[in-house]
């Protein structure tokens, strides 16, 4: 599936406050916790919970959640589909973010284990 302009533009602007009670709703309707969501979200942007916070009352679109983020340097291993597209795939820099989250989200719902969420290498 093809990322069009028009779908770059929709998520650019989207408020992030919007996305997220439903990223909470999945992971809780399949026995995970907000904790567990804060801490991915932690993982892939470097926000704490105060910070998190802010940014959902100020209602920041992806765009301004993202240039604010720190991305962890390990997030270019979150791979394969979302929403019908392949992460790796996807030129635009932010709708990939965006996806990232979207991965991290949906692989906490489906009960993955947190060190593999996290991308936790481990010493052999």
């Amino acid at each position: 599936m093809k990322v069009t302009a028009e779908h770059n533009e929709r998520i650019r602007k989207m408020p992030f406050s919007s996305v997220y009670p439903h990223y909470l709703s999945k992971v809780e309707k399949k026995g995970r916790s907000k904790e567990e969501l804060h801490q991915v979200i932690a993982w892939l942007t470097g926000f704490d919970d105060n910070r998190l916070q802010e940014l959902i009352r100020e209602k920041v679109t992806f765009e301004a959640f993202f240039q604010q983020a720190d991305l962890h340097p390990n997030a270019h291993l979150i791979t394969g589909v979302i929403c019908g597209y392949r992460i790796e795939d996807i030129d635009n820099a932010l709708t990939r973010q965006v996806r990232y989250l979207d991965k991290l989200v949906d692989e906490l719902a489906k009960g993955r284990k947190m060190e593999k969420i996290l991308r936790v290498k481990r010493n052999i």
